[in-house]
């Protein structure tokens, strides 16, 4: 369907929004980027973005604002969408700033990793609140006014549909149609049914992938490389998959497996083959470092509490014992504190810890 042009505002200015708000300035959206990160805002304000992937690259100008810019702002009557892209323990303060700035008839979107939708509806109100999961995409900015997306092709090259937006109450709207065809000028996107059910199956993924790789700041390739990092892989993902069905979530394939198979790959026939599927084979891929092992290379704080801990915490509700996720918080929280440095060495002291 034909989209009319929208004035978007992100709160947030890290790789997730520079590379969405780049396509979407380019497609002739009026986008805007808010943010207190004082380098790249000038940066962007000076030189666009510059943005690199499976694609040919691009630099796009937009307006970028520094959050005491964006004070100055007229409420209720600057956008039609407000994205939310920062990290999840950052949701209620930036969804009711940018949600300041969003015409009464608009709505918010969550766009994080992590359990984040309920914090926003809380924050902004249920009828103002919109989930999008991305699924399959890995971005980075190293450098103030650069994104580059670690990926060989596109999603929708390879038939993945990376974003999927989903009312909380499970109905297809005009509004969730209409976001999906805005994001779909950057990859493959639909309106979901399913909101959290996609959003369990994400969850699944980063917890299984982004605390192994900040806690030993390797690429994905290079953790998956060792016996001992395909164990606390699988383990992570068996784990996550066992507490989501427990929980009630219909959750999708998770790395092209069903949910029901990660919930039994404590198993040994099951474990063997979900072992032999991770083992790089050395034909291509991309080693890339998640979201959090970026965030830990530059000091920053890691989501683990909301990714991992959320999983553990679910499971306690759903009777469901999750020892290695409790030992990955564990881990991560020493991290976290400066008690204890990133190593690959720290995968071996989770999975003791786990009793494995």
């Amino acid at each position: 369907m034909a989209v009319a042009r929208k004035k978007i505002g992100f709160i947030g200015s890290g790789a997730i929004a520079c590379y969405i708000g780049a396509f979407l300035a380019r497609d002739g959206h009026d986008v805007t980027l808010i943010d207190g990160w004082p380098e790249q805002i000038e940066k962007i304000k000076s030189d666009g973005i510059f943005a690199e992937g499976p694609h040919e690259p691009f630099t796009q100008k937009l307006r970028a604002l520094h959050i005491s810019e964006a004070h100055a702002l007229a409420p209720g009557n600057e956008f039609d969408i407000g994205f939310v892209a920062m990290k999840a323990y950052d949701t209620r303060w930036a969804g009711a700033f940018i949600d300041r700035l969003v015409k009464p008839e608009g709505y918010l979107v969550a766009s994080q990793n992590c359990w984040t939708d309920g914090a926003l509806a809380e924050t902004v109100g249920k009828d103002r609140a919109v989930g999008l999961i991305m699924s399959g995409i890995s971005v980075a900015a190293w450098e103030p006014g650069k994104v580059e997306r670690g990926a060989e092709k596109l999603g929708r090259e390879i038939g993945h549909d990376v974003f999927r937006a989903g009312e909380h109450d499970g109905s297809i709207t005009p509004r969730t149609e209409e976001l999906a065809e805005i994001m779909s000028v950057v990859d493959g996107s639909f309106a979901t049914d399913n909101l959290f059910g996609e959003r369990w199956t994400k969850l699944c993924q980063n917890a299984s992938g982004n605390p192994i790789q900040a806690m030993t700041l390797q690429g994905g390739i290079d953790v998956v490389s060792t016996a001992r990092g395909r164990q606390i892989t699988i383990m992570l993902l068996h784990e996550c998959a066992k507490v989501g069905l427990a929980a009630g979530f219909e959750l999708a394939n998770i790395r092209g497996v069903s949910a029901d198979k990660w919930a039994s790959a404590d198993q040994g026939d099951v474990y063997e083959e979900m072992d032999a599927m991770l083992t790089p084979t050395g034909k291509g891929g991309v080693n890339w470092k998640s979201s959090m092992a970026q965030d830990i290379t530059k000091g920053r704080r890691s989501e683990t509490e909301f990714m991992n801990g959320f999983v553990a915490e679910t499971g306690r509700n759903s009777g469901v014992a999750t020892p290695v996720t409790d030992a990955v918080v564990e881990v991560m929280a020493a991290i976290d504190s400066k008690q204890l440095d990133p190593s690959p060495e720290n995968i071996e002291l989770t999975l003791r810890k786990a009793g494995l």
